[in-house]
């Protein structure tokens, strides 16, 4: 497991418990943010697992504002 992973973990667990769909959009953008230097500097490799982690906080994102429709905080 690499450092990137461990991290993505860390961040994962503390959102999911505090549940609020915006600040799994705000970790969703910040992994796109962070992963465009990596893109240019050719490290691939974790510039795609950024773009993964960004894929899944935007689709729980979508799954917890689902689940309560009107209650985005």
């Amino acid at each position: 497991m690499k450092i990137q992973d461990s991290i993505f973990i860390a961040v994962l667990a503390i959102l999911l418990l505090l549940r609020k769909p915006k600040w799994f959009a705000v970790a969703g953008v910040a992994s796109l943010i962070v992963s465009i230097p990596l893109f240019t500097v050719w490290i691939f490799f974790t510039a795609q697992r950024l773009i993964w982690y960004a894929a899944a906080f935007f689709f729980l994102s979508l799954l917890f504002s689902l689940r309560r429709p009107g209650k985005v905080q």
